[in-house]
């Protein structure tokens, strides 16, 4: 294992100027109040895209957070927007709150096959989620940004448990609301009421963060003695690929070098960084169909090199929007009890919509493009494949957790690396909160309470997490992986893939299959695989492909 490593102006800049008390070097009590609680997600960000992650992005609000706090190294997601939005709100398996599968129209087939409650268009109505259980604390619960779990005004956040809410309805949205012209505008809503992006002055993640502050504002003046819970999902940097030309121009000629160069640059400054070990592999570069760098014309390397340009633009302008968030907190004066965490949904996304207008530069808001399989490789340094795999690309998200009043100075830029997952915020935010789980919920959180880790702690190295989405399938065990891909075959013959093991003490880049070397680890970890996906509604991959196909 790397040394813990405190960051320093070799790795990260010192705090400067911005972003508040999350950077302030006062000694932390031991027993804080109650504190507000500001959970950001972003939307198919990699595990290396973050500078204090070793990105060569800048993002200076989230590094300095970093510095002022703690970072996870082994932190999980559900691998994809929906699964891993159900499983974050409600602190269960996607499964177990009927997100089985996408909630979006191309799912419908796969649902209608499934039948089950387990995989539904909407998050379980009797799974409470965050903001449900921290409002009956006295919270005053909100949100800004992407839902992707319920498209009916029944289903939005409003009915879930959120006092205000400012939404994008769908999983996807064209950054200023949509194309130039006379085209549809993106489905969002105000609480209750739908809200139509307008034509012009609109860019979608300041709109999210311009409304998380206005939330917060109004929150903090009218009730200045109840806490706060603010969820900020938002869209970016997910596809497609939009950004304003000044912020793309600043990293022109940025990624000329291609592809590998970039990854293993970022893995040098990962490890500089402690994040990983300086013995640490990396994953082949997964790059597709897509022919190697040095065999693409002058022209194509031009385009791939754009993609990136414009996907580091967005993370930065996520980034700056946070920093005007936390800044907001500060001259409230609320910052130092307010504890701060920053995930990603999934790694980084192997996917180009590549729905177009053919006259117009990739980046306008007439362009809707994707980053695509090769950058997706490099934003999941030095993981293995990316979203929507249970491999480490698709799950592994960085994890930054800033609380001035909570984590001992002495912990500030610690590295913490045991396992965890999403699924533990929401019991962690119960103990935080005082909270009490509703009695009458369909069933209880899989989580565990993870505030130790949080404040620069121990965890448990032994824990047992499991995935499935569309056949993805995957269950960790303590240092013991088994992972596998959808099933495949022909028409009405479909199976399962077999299992593959990796141990991810030694090689979690997923390099060396051990499966025939250690077959009773693999039978063993089958075993309680397979009584997880009973006992969460899983139906096998190659049951919903043959049941899909004879209805056709």
């Amino acid at each position: 294992m790397p040394p813990k490593t405190l960051l320093t102006t070799t790795g990260l800049p010192l705090a400067l100027g911005l972003t508040a008390s999350c950077l302030s070097a006062q000694q932390a009590p031991e027993q804080p109040p109650r504190p507000n609680i500001v959970l950001i997600l972003a939307d198919d960000l990699g595990y290396s895209d973050l500078g204090c992650y070793g990105s060569e992005i800048s993002t200076p609000n989230l590094d300095r957070l970093a510095q002022n706090g703690i970072r996870a190294t082994q932190f999980y997601n559900q691998a994809r927007c929906c699964p891993t939005r159900a499983a974050l709100l409600t602190g269960r398996y996607p499964h177990q709150v009927g997100i089985g599968d996408m909630i979006d129209d191309y799912a419908a087939a796969t649902r209608a096959a499934a039948n089950s409650p387990a995989y539904q268009d909407h998050l379980a109505m009797n799974s409470p989620t965050i903001a449900e259980v921290l409002r009956t604390a006295g919270y005053t619960t909100l949100m800004s940004g992407k839902w992707h779990l319920g498209k009916r005004p029944e289903e939005w956040p409003v009915r879930r448990g959120f006092d205000r809410s400012f939404v994008q309805i769908d999983g996807a949205m064209n950054y200023y609301g949509g194309d130039s012209g006379n085209g549809p505008r993106a489905r969002m809503a105000i609480d209750d009421k739908p809200w139509t992006p307008p034509r012009d002055g609109f860019y979608s993640t300041d709109a999210f963060a311009e409304h998380a502050i206005e939330f917060v504002n109004e929150t903090i003046k009218n009730k200045s003695a109840k806490p706060f819970f603010l969820y900020l999902p938002f869209n970016a940097p997910h596809w497609p690929l939009q950004a304003p030309e000044d912020e793309i121009a600043k990293y022109k000629g940025k990624y000329d070098i291609g592809w590998h160069a970039v990854r293993t640059q970022r893995l040098a400054r990962m490890k500089q960084l402690g994040i990983i070990a300086n013995s640490q592999d990396m994953a082949a570069t997964d790059r597709g169909n897509n022919k190697p760098w040095d065999k693409l014309t002058d022209k194509e390397r031009a385009e791939w090199a754009r993609r990136m340009e414009i996907y580091a633009a967005q993370v930065e302008h996520m980034d700056r929007c946070i920093g005007k968030l936390l800044d907001k907190l500060t001259r409230l004066g609320v910052e130092k009890n307010t504890l701060v965490i920053f995930i990603s949904d999934n790694g980084g996304a192997a996917e180009d919509p590549n729905r177009s207008n053919k006259n117009v530069a990739i980046g306008h808001r007439d362009s809707f493009r994707g980053y695509a399989r090769p950058w997706a490789s490099v934003s999941n340094t030095p993981w293995k494949r990316h979203k929507t795999t249970a491999y480490e690309g698709g799950i592994s998200t960085p994890l930054i957790a800033c609380w001035p009043a909570g984590i001992d100075t002495a912990n500030n830029g610690k590295l913490v690396r045991e396992p965890a997952h999403i699924i533990d915020l929401l019991p962690t935010f119960i103990v935080l909160s005082g909270a009490e789980y509703p009695a009458n919920a369909s069933g209880k959180p899989e989580g565990k309470n993870i505030l130790a880790m949080l404040r620069g702690g121990t965890g448990n190295p032994d824990r047992i997490f499991c995935w499935e989405h569309e056949g993805n399938r995957g269950i960790r065990k303590g240092k013991w992986k088994l992972v596998s891909s959808p099933a495949s075959g022909p028409a009405g013959k479909a199976k399962e893939s077999e299992w593959e093991l990796y141990d991810m003490e030694n090689d979690r880049i997923e390099s060396r299959n051990l499966a025939k070397e250690r077959p009773a680890v693999v039978k063993d970890l089958k075993i309680a695989y397979d009584h997880w996906a009973k006992r969460c509604g899983v139906i096998a991959h190659n049951e919903l492909v043959v049941k899909k196909r004879a209805a056709k």
